[in-house]
């Protein structure tokens, strides 16, 4: 039966040592809340950190751990020496990743050593990970301390179906193009097959720097990449809505009310919970608060600002200064503003039990949270299920995660302190009707899309985007199909070979010069040349110098610029028709403004056609001139007997009369053959595709929709197949 498996940096359980015991205590954080549903019901297993250091446990230990986890909470422990957590987890994952990804460039360390150390880490996981995975399991993988799992899972079970959510922000391409191993991420986040983020902004960035940095493209949030579609979409994690908007029934709640409430008694409370953190904005926020105490003081002894920082990262010097910098402030703040009998900000450095939290909640009028830069900040959401009065107002930053579901909310710039303080006496004055009436709507989503929904619909989307890969994969070119071919391939005596030769028989280039032929390629070309049962033909765009130079030797049939000119072995290049160039002196005044307006971009001139090429293009750029062009070159072509043609990376003008496709029917006409075998990767051989008989065998290379039978991942599946085929024939 397959399973669920987890994985994260830490598990839902951590592992103590007091007084020489071991204890185990569960995490009721909301990573741990939101797939605990998932994790307890069903088969599962979670994998991750037990939040011990290794170093501190003994072997026997270690084995009582693990025995413990598996058994009574169904986890499966990495144990991490106290080196991996200073250079994996306080290193390469907190001093580059974290600050880089929330806009903290001057943050941020690019050294080497963590680097590996990093690769490393993931791959230990990947080794633990390894000898748990079961037929049709499905793997979801969580967060910036796993980027490079999902690739070494999936190079291994190409099968198994990974799901990768990302829990903070993805920062825009300029940002993340300054790491220097950012291939390595994206190459390690695309071994996923579904893709998660919070917001619709981090899934542009994403997609935008796969695009731009990689150079593949997407569409309506599909990638193609390599051999697969993987899907990046956005999940929203939602909150247990019941547990929080249930607490006020709890004897515990209520017996600690009336002191909380005693204390605040006829005072308006803010409230602002954080973990110690320099992207959480907290600075900004006493600053704010500061000004709008100077700018209002009708409201002195009236209001006071409760202010929750948990202690995070107490060993970081960052962190520590900080801390330092948020004390000295509030005592500027307090040593301004109090009067005898009140102070305005009561400073709390320490975490609060979930019953602590939800008295604050629900004693306060307003909830602050304006960090900097945040993935999601669920802390929003907590507040306004616990107000079950309905009463609240919540003042959030815009580039908080959570404020693209807070439509209803105050939404402030974090950088922007008059505006916040402005903020700030509009949420203390604003109607308790209308408080009511957005609370309302809020907690009609928080309650729909709550933490579970938002588990249950990233797994059904794995599920879905599974199913989506293998419709594509129906006319895949299988094992059991490549049989068939070689089986026919040796039975018969007339076979003809048609050939695409760019992102078919070799990859592409920036440059279309550079993609020459290797000596592996011109060999194989050569064996089956060899066979007399064969015709080979090379049915390419480029020029026919650029042919004849590269396989004139080889005395294999060649068609140049898509069908324009056809070489015999050891016959002149000929024309297929009687053509005309004189339409190229409107066209390349055209193309040439675009190569100018689009830097990257060239002109490759042949005899019958031209082509605006744009692999080396930024790809937003070269989007938005492609559609120009085409338009351009649509009102020019109209009365003209030219077309245009799309290829990859290029767009052509040509001659409409002469395609592949005409190309082709002059060999499939010529004889009776009883073996046909067709390859191309783009849209220009198309045409071929459409002209061959019902018997013959046509392969696309890569993913889209074809006329051909059947699909290819890449260059080398069709190399290694022309390969087997030309042993075949050896003995002919």
């Amino acid at each position: 039966m397959s399973k669920i498996i987890i994985i994260s940096n830490r598990l839902p359980v951590t592992v103590e040592k007091v007084n020489n015991t071991l204890q185990y205590r569960e995490s009721i954080g909301g990573l741990a809340t939101g797939l605990k549903s998932i994790h307890k019901k069903g088969k599962s297993l979670w994998i991750g950190w037990c939040g011990m250091p290794s170093d501190e446990l003994k072997a026997n230990e270690k084995k009582i751990v693990k025995d413990k986890l598996v058994k009574n909470y169904k986890s499966l422990p990495v144990f991490l020496t106290n080196d991996d957590l200073e250079k994996y987890y306080y290193g390469f994952s907190n001093k580059t990743i974290w600050p880089l990804f929330h806009y903290f460039t001057n943050y941020a360390i690019y050294d080497h050593d963590l680097w590996e150390h990093y690769k490393r880490v993931n791959e230990y996981f990947y080794s633990i990970i390894e000898k748990a995975i079961g037929k049709n399991d499905t793997i979801w993988i969580h967060d910036y301390q796993l980027m490079l799992l999902p690739k070494l899972i999936k190079d291994n079970f190409p099968e198994t179906k990974i799901g990768f959510f990302l829990h903070i922000p993805f920062p825009s391409y300029e940002i993340f193009r300054l790491l220097p191993w950012r291939n390595e991420i994206l190459g390690g986040i695309l071994g996923s097959d579904l893709i998660g983020f919070h917001t619709y902004d981090y899934v542009r960035h994403f997609t935008s720097s796969v695009r731009r940095l990689l150079r593949f493209e997407h569409n309506l949030g599909l990638i193609t990449y390599k051999n697969r579609i993987i899907k990046v979409d956005v999940f929203p994690m939602g909150i247990d809505y019941k547990k929080y908007s249930t607490s006020y029934v709890l004897k515990s709640v209520q017996e600690e009310a009336n002191e909380i409430f005693e204390k605040t008694r006829g005072l308006q409370v803010i409230l602002s919970v954080d973990r110690l953190d320099y992207t959480k904005g907290i600075l900004e926020r006493i600053k704010a608060f500061n000004l709008f105490l100077r700018q209002n003081p009708q409201y002195k002894e009236k209001v006071v600002f409760i202010l929750i920082v948990a202690p995070s990262r107490t060993k970081v010097d960052t962190y520590v200064d900080l801390r330092k910098e948020i004390e000295e402030m509030i005592g500027h703040t307090n040593g301004e503003h109090r009067t005898i009998g009140w102070v305005p900000i009561w400073f709390f450095y320490r975490t609060f039990n979930f019953d602590s939290l939800t008295i604050l909640y629900r004693n306060a009028d307003v909830l602050m949270v304006t960090p900097i830069r945040d993935g999601m900040n669920l802390v929003v959401k907590e507040y306004i299920a616990t107000r079950y009065d309905k009463k609240g107002v919540v003042i959030v930053s815009e580039t908080a995660g959570v404020s693209s579901e807070l439509g209803e909310a105050i939404i402030v710039n974090p950088n922007n302190i008059m505006e916040t303080a402005k903020s700030i006496k509009t949420a203390l004055e604003m109607p308790i009707i209308e408080q009511i009436e957005k609370n309302n709507i809020l907690h009609n989503r928080l309650k729909r899309y709550n933490v579970e929904y938002w588990a249950n619909d990233f797994l059904e989307k794995l599920k879905n985007v599974k199913i989506k890969q293998e419709e594509h994969y129906v006319s895949r070119l299988t094992p059991h199909i490549k049989k068939k071919i070689f089986k026919d391939y040796q039975k018969s005596t007339k076979r003809l070979l048609l050939l695409d030769y760019d992102g078919t028989l070799i990859e592409f280039f920036d440059k279309p010069e550079k993609a020459k032929p290797d000596i592996e390629l011109l060999n194989l070309l050569k064996e089956l040349k060899k066979s007399p049962k064969n015709e080979v033909v090379l049915i390419s765009g480029r020029d026919k110098n650029t042919l004849d130079e590269w396989f004139s030797r080889l005395n294999i049939n060649l068609i140049a610029e898509h069908g324009v000119w056809k070489k015999l072995p050891k016959v002149s290049w000929k024309l297929s028709e009687t053509l005309s160039d004189e339409w190229k002196e409107v066209i390349r005044p055209v193309l040439e403004v675009y190569v100018a307006r689009t830097p990257g971009a060239f002109i490759e001139e042949k005899k019958y056609s031209l082509a605006w090429h744009y692999r080396k293009c930024d790809p937003d750029l070269a989007f938005i001139r492609l559609s120009e062009l085409k338009e351009a070159l649509r009102d020019l072509t109209n009365n003209l007997n030219i077309g245009i043609l799309q290829g990859n990376k290029v767009i052509e003008v040509k001659n409409t009369t002469v395609n592949k496709g005409s190309a082709a029917s002059q060999w499939l006409n010529s004889q009776d053959w009883d073996f046909i075998f067709a390859v191309g990767d783009d849209w220009t051989d198309e045409d071929m595709f459409k002209v061959l008989p019902e018997k013959a065998y046509s392969i696309k290379v890569g993913f889209g929709t074809s006329h051909a039978l059947y699909r290819a991942e890449s260059v080398e599946e069709i190399r290694k197949l022309l390969i087997d085929i030309s042993n075949l024939s050896k003995n002919e």
